[in-house]
């Protein structure tokens, strides 16, 4: 079975190289340069175990994509995923918990990140008001990027990918030979609860794959392009995460614990002198811009989607007459981010944003499932996941364990949200029915 939407206005640009690039970019963020040593400090050199859960994990959650992905075509990713299995209810549900509760969020912390690292080479934007105009400036430059076309600003995220990438691929090559052998012994296997609380950290490092698919309607034969495209990005991450990881821990070994808050520029900065930390903090930012600019591209097609489906006002529905692009999605989204980026209060809601994204993948996993189970006429061939149903299985045994680790008052704060956004649905519902 094959669900589609007709006349979404949209052109479909996207192929295999572009939608793994976009992966690897919303993937491998600023996340990167930290988790080394968070990982490294928790269960020292057992912490590339936690790299392999979170890699089997993935798998499983990326195969259901895969499959879920390649009969889904319309624009909407995970919310019109859930949608399709569910109803409008779990599916306006999962829009808010990723437009909000983790795309808008979470780029606005991202973009405090940059504004930090910027304020460790230039002063000047330690200030609220110097933050506030480099925020206004950077996301408006993403919203042009992004209004001209899904092709431009995948084109854009490209040529940041590779430019974050080289530094890593730096201390990958030239670090390797630089490791001690000794720091990367350990004797036991760390304690459950250790292990569970670290993968919950290590986890989110790896999340950012499935922003990519919200523009399912701009993407080109997408039977094909989307396994082939999640398949090429995933392998390409978990690489590069377990090598970075090898070579931190194998360089830092103990020492680590001295530089939790810049692992990678510690790393650096013993392989080629006071230069190397330079240029890490630099990647960072770059990283960081990559990432946003990834989400601007991706998650206000689910406002899109979601006015389109009536649940949103209907002028997020409108497409550039130029461009082809959900151009008022994209300058509504940018401007959420930029509000919550000055406010600040962004912060308290982390783990809010994280405990929504382990939910938006049980939905989809769940949906994949109930989708594999309804007979489809068979006139178009789809994408099945390997495993049958101990694929998904497996993925929501994980994520239904890394949500047992979090606090009560975080469980509460979560049931509150979702308690909201019910009481949304049927206030908007309500006025549906009166319009």
């Amino acid at each position: 079975m094959s669900i589609k939407k007709s006349g979404e206005g949209l052109k479909r640009v996207i192929g295999v190289p572009a939608l793994a690039a976009t992966i690897v970019n919303n993937t491998i963020g600023a996340g990167i340069y930290v988790l080394p040593a968070i990982v490294a400090l928790q269960i020292g050199a057992a912490g590339i175990l936690e790299y392999f859960f979170c890699a089997i994990m993935l798998v499983s959650i990326m195969l259901c994509y895969a499959e879920i992905g390649s009969r889904i075509t319309a624009t909407g990713g995970s919310y019109i995923y859930v949608e399709a299995a569910f109803g409008p209810v779990a599916g306006f549900l999962v829009n808010w918990l990723f437009f909000l509760g983790w795309g808008s969020i979470g780029s606005a912390a991202i973009m405090n990140l940059v504004a930090d690292s910027a304020a460790v080479l230039f002063p000047i934007f330690s200030g609220l008001l110097m933050r506030a105009l480099l925020f206004l400036v950077l996301l408006g430059l993403m919203v042009l990027v992004n209004v001209r076309g899904a092709k431009l600003a995948v084109r854009f995220v490209e040529y940041i990918t590779v430019i974050k990438l080289i530094p890593l691929f730096g201390i990958i090559v030239f670090g390797f030979i630089r490791i001690k052998s000794g720091n990367l012994h350990w004797e036991h296997l760390p304690a459950a609860k250790a292990f569970g609380e670290t993968a919950l950290v290590a986890f989110f490092a790896f999340a950012g794959f499935e922003t990519s698919l919200n523009a399912s309607g701009e993407i080109k034969n997408p039977n094909r392009t989307i396994p082939f495209g999640i398949f090429m990005g995933g392998i390409f991450v978990f690489s590069i995460y377990i090598l970075i990881q090898l070579v931190a821990q194998g360089i830092l070994g103990p020492e680590i614990a001295r530089f939790k808050d810049a692992p990678l520029a510690a790393v650096a900065n013993r392989i080629v002198g006071p230069i190397g930390a330079t240029v890490i903090l630099i990647a960072a930012i770059v990283s960081c811009l990559g990432n946003t600019t990834g989400d601007v591209l991706a998650s206000p097609r689910l406002l899109f989607a979601g006015a389109n489906d009536g649940f949103f006002p209907k002028i997020l529905a409108r497409v550039h007459p130029r461009f082809a692009t959900p151009y008022v999605a994209i300058i509504s989204y940018a401007l959420l981010i930029f509000i919550f980026s000055i406010s600040g209060g962004f912060k308290q809601l982390a783990v809010l944003a994280s405990c929504s994204l382990l939910l938006i993948y049980l939905g989809v996993v769940l949906a994949t499932v109930k989708l594999r189970m309804k007979k489809g006429d068979g006139s178009e061939k789809t994408f099945k996941a390997p495993g049958g149903l101990i694929t998904p299985l497996v993925a929501a045994t994980a994520i239904i364990w890394l949500l047992l680790h979090l606090e009560r008052n975080e469980i509460l704060s979560t049931g509150v949200f979702i308690a909201f956004i019910g009481l949304v649905y049927l206030l908007m519902t309500v006025l549906r029915k009166k319009a």
